[in-house]
C-alpha cells in the first residue's frame, strides 16, 4: 500500500494519547513528516521523538511542505487552517469542530476534506447500521434516545500522563481573536455563557451524538425543546428533543450532563424501532481498543432474543484507515464538508431555539432563515412537548445564560 506523508497541527492531549500512538502503529499507511504546536519547546520535543521537523507556526509548516496530507488537532475553530491547507492542495483530516460559523466555510472545496467523527467508524456503529437495515431501515425507528454522563477530562486522562503545552499568550492571541469573530458571526450575542455553550458543549462534545443521528437516520428535522441547567454550573446539563429527519417519522432525545466527579465516562444511544431495540454503550474515547457494546433485541416467534456484539478494533484507527483510502483511492469519507455543515446548522438551531424561549438576544447566522435551516417547529403538531412556562430547570437557566 502507498504510504501517505502527513503533517500534524496541534500536539495536545488527543495527539499524544490517540493519534501519535496510532500513527506509529500504522507505519504501513502513514509516515509523519512534520509536527506543529504553538508551544515551540513542546513541538521540538515531539519532533525530536518522531525524527521530523518541528514548527510553532502552522503557516510556516504548510509553506515548507514535504507532506501530502494534514491532520488538524488544534483547539477551537479549524476553518482558517483547513482553508489554508486545502488551498495548497493537501488532503485534510480535521477533528471536530470543523468551524464555529457557516461563514468560515464559504467558498470551501470539500473534495479533499474529511471531518473526524471516530464514533461513526466504530465497529459497533457500523454493525448497528446493518442491523437497522435488516429491521427495515430508518423509517421503522420510533425513537432515538441518547444519554451522556461526562466526567472531567482530567479524571479521564489520569492514566495518560500527557504533557501540557504552554504557548506564550501573544502566540495564542490571534487564534483566540479569530475564534471570537467566528462566534460573533454565528451568534451575534454578547452572552459569554451562550457562546461557551455553543462552542464548548454543542460543537465540541454533543456533535458526536449529532453525527451518529445523522449517520443512522439523517440530521434532525426539528428542534422542539431545549433545556439548560443549573445556574451555578458550567459546563451545565443540556436536554434537546425534536423530530428525526429523512425517511424517519420518529423522534429523538439527547441528555448531556457534565458531572466532573462521575466515576467514568458513560454514553448510551438506543434506537427503538417497530421490531425491537438497538443499544450502543460507548467507553471513554481515550481508551484505545476498549470495545463499544452493541445490544440487539429482537423477537423470534414467542422468544425475545438479545445478541451482544463487542469488537476491540479501535474506532480512531478505522478512521485513519478510511482517511488513507480517501487519499489513495478517493473513497468518500462518512463525513465531509456537507455533513460537518449539517452539524453546525443543527447546533445553531439548538442555540436559536433556546435563546428564543429564554429571551436572550441572538443574531448572526442563528437569527437567519436560510433555506429553512433555522425554522421553528410548527405548533399544535401533537409532538407531546408543550411550550415551557418559565418554571423548572429551563427557567433557571435563563437567568444564568443571559448574564
Amino acid at each position: 500500500m502507498e504510504t501517505v506523508k502527513v503533517g500534524i497541527a496541534g500536539l495536545g492531549v488527543v495527539a499524544q494519547v490517540v493519534y501519535l500512538p496510532l500513527l506509529a502503529r500504522r507505519r504501513d499507511l502513514f509516515r509523519i513528516a512534520a509536527v506543529c504546536d504553538l508551544d515551540r519547546g513542546h513541538a521540538e520535543t515531539v519532533g525530536r521523538e518522531a525524527g521530523v521537523p518541528a514548527y510553532d507556526d502552522p503557516s510556516a509548516m504548510l509553506d515548507k511542505g514535504g507532506f501530502d496530507a494534514l491532520i488538524v488537532l488544534t483547539p477551537g475553530s479549524h476553518g482558517p487552517l483547513v482553508r489554508a491547507a486545502l488551498e495548497r492542495g493537501l488532503w485534510v483530516l480535521c477533528e471536530k469542530p470543523l468551524a464555529y460559523s457557516r461563514a468560515e466555510l464559504s467558498g470551501f472545496s470539500g473534495e479533499r476534506l474529511m471531518t473526524g467523527y471516530m464514533k461513526q467508524y466504530d465497529p459497533a456503529s457500523q454493525r448497528l447500521l446493518e442491523a437497522l437495515h435488516e429491521a427495515g431501515g430508518p423509517e421503522v425507528v420510533r425513537h432515538l434516545d441518547a444519554t451522556v454522563l461526562h466526567p472531567s477530562e482530567e479524571s479521564q486522562l489520569l492514566f495518560a500522563r500527557a504533557r501540557a503545552g504552554h504557548p506564550a499568550p501573544e502566540r495564542v492571541a490571534p487564534y483566540a481573536e479569530a475564534d471570537e469573530r467566528a462566534l460573533t458571526a454565528a451568534l451575534g450575542t454578547s452572552s459569554e455563557r451562550l457562546r461557551r455553550l455553543y462552542a464548548e458543549v454543542l460543537l465540541s462534545s454533543l456533535c458526536h451524538e449529532l453525527s451518529l443521528i445523522r449517520l443512522f437516520t439523517g440530521s434532525p428535522d426539528t428542534v422542539d425543546h431545549v433545556a439548560v441547567w443549573p445556574v451555578e454550573a458550567f459546563p451545565p446539563s443540556l436536554e434537546v428533543s425534536g423530530t428525526l429527519g429523512g425517511e424517519c417519522s420518529g423522534r429523538y432525545g439527547i441528555r448531556w450532563h457534565y458531572l466532573p466527579s462521575y466515576p467514568a465516562y458513560h454514553e448510551v444511544m438506543t434506537l427503538h424501532h417497530e421490531h425491537g431495540s438497538l443499544e450502543l454503550r460507548f467507553p471513554s474515547p481515550y481508551l484505545l481498543n476498549a470495545p463499544t457494546r452493541l445490544t440487539v433485541t429482537s423477537r423470534i416467534g414467542t422468544t425475545e432474543r438479545t445478541v451482544v456484539n463487542e469488537d476491540v478494533a479501535e474506532a480512531f484507527e478505522r478512521q485513519l484507515r478510511a482517511f488513507h483510502r480517501f487519499v489513495t483511492q478517493e473513497e468518500p469519507p462518512l463525513t465531509g464538508l456537507g455533513g460537518a455543515l449539517e452539524d453546525i446548522v443543527t447546533a445553531q438551531r439548538i442555540v436559536h431555539r433556546y435563546a428564543r424561549w429564554a429571551g436572550i438576544p441572538i443574531g448572526g447566522e442563528c437569527a437567519q432563515e436560510v433555506d429553512g435551516a433555522l425554522r421553528e417547529p410548527a405548533t399544535g403538531t401533537g409532538s407531546g412537548y408543550a411550550e415551557e412556562d418559565g418554571s423548572g430547570a429551563s427557567g433557571h437557566a435563563e437567568e444564568s445564560l443571559s448574564r
